[in-house]
């Protein structure tokens, strides 16, 4: 039984003998063209990294803008009628700053934090877009437009709620509708105000109805303004004066009157917004147009914020 094993044995070397020249010369020939293929093929370009790491590091960068407003102020004459401890006038198309007061003074400002809400969500929602009003927008404190939860609104129709009535309720539905919940919502608004250098800013709310760890300056009030007053839908709203927006039932209609009376008392006026709160006191962001000059007036705690905010305006066209 071990002789033909041997045989077979002695054949398959006799076979591999004859075969090797051609085996490595085959070999030597595959090696050669994929040497020859290596040197030809092109060099693809780096595709970086994969898309969820792309994702991710674009998500961690913050694109700061360029400073919105400068200084120092154009103007150091005192303007002792003015009654807000805080104000500032700011030139809306160039950003200098053309007179100031405690500029950077951190102070509570009311409603005026709905320009941030309203800034961010209008980049999130299209004016069709429907919007379920939350479970908690109801119960928000103080003034309320009286939306009802569960019930879907037109996003049109809540910014006018919040910038020209100032209802809590519909900045509330604004946030948790372009931020997925409150919480997100305001972790953007801290977000936005780093990106625009808002460096005396913090945000609690979308409202402002909370006054304590909710503030900001006269300096970054005008920055954000600036800002805002960039986008078209912000600046048809905040210049109407009165709007009537049909409702579903059983409300059916409902009248917007915008709580910024300069708009009717001073030529040119076409903004922004008011607040109030008793630690905050009557705060003003105006802004107006006249001559093809723009200017955006902030008074915080003012005794006489509309008094104020048009000395301040009249100052800025004079210089201008």
């Amino acid at each position: 039984m071990l002789q033909p094993v041997r045989r077979r044995r002695r054949q398959r070397r006799i076979v591999w003998r004859r075969l090797s020249p051609v085996a490595a010369l085959g070999l030597a020939s595959a090696a050669a063209g994929l040497y020859v293929g290596a040197q030809r093929a092109p060099q693809l370009p780096d595709a970086g990294p994969a898309p969820a790491a792309a994702a991710t590091q674009a998500a961690r960068v913050v694109r700061p803008v360029a400073p919105l407003v400068t200084g120092p102020a154009l103007v150091t004459t005192a303007l002792p009628a003015v009654t807000a401890p805080a104000a500032i006038l700011v030139d809306a198309d160039t950003g200098r700053v053309l007179w100031e007061r405690a500029a950077h003074e951190r102070r509570p400002i009311a409603s005026t934090t709905k320009i941030m809400t309203a800034l961010l969500a209008l980049r999130k929602l299209g004016p069709q877009d429907r919007v379920t009003v939350p479970a908690e927008a109801p119960r928000v404190p103080l003034v309320r437009e009286g939306l009802r939860a569960g019930e879907q609104v037109e996003a049109w129709k809540l910014f006018y709620g919040a910038l020209l009535y100032s209802g809590n309720d519909s900045a509330l539905t604004l946030a948790v509708g372009a931020g997925g919940t409150r919480s997100k919502f305001v972790h953007a608004m801290n977000a936005e105000a780093k990106r625009l250098g808002l460096h005396d800013s913090h945000f609690r709310s979308p409202s402002g109805v909370l006054d304590e760890d909710n503030y900001s300056s006269v300096w970054d009030l005008a920055a954000l303004t600036r800002m805002a007053m960039r986008n078209a839908r912000f600046r048809a709203i905040v210049r109407t004066k009165r709007r009537e927006v049909p409702w579903a039932a059983p409300t059916y209609a409902k009248v917007y009157v915008n709580n910024n009376k300069l708009l009717r008392l001073y030529p040119g006026a076409n903004g922004v917004k008011t607040g109030y709160t008793h630690k905050a006191g009557n705060c003003l962001v105006a802004s107006a147009t006249r001559g093809g000059h723009s200017l955006i007036a902030v008074v915080l705690a003012s005794k006489d914020m509309y008094g104020d905010a048009k000395r301040l305006l009249d100052l800025g066209f004079e210089t201008l």
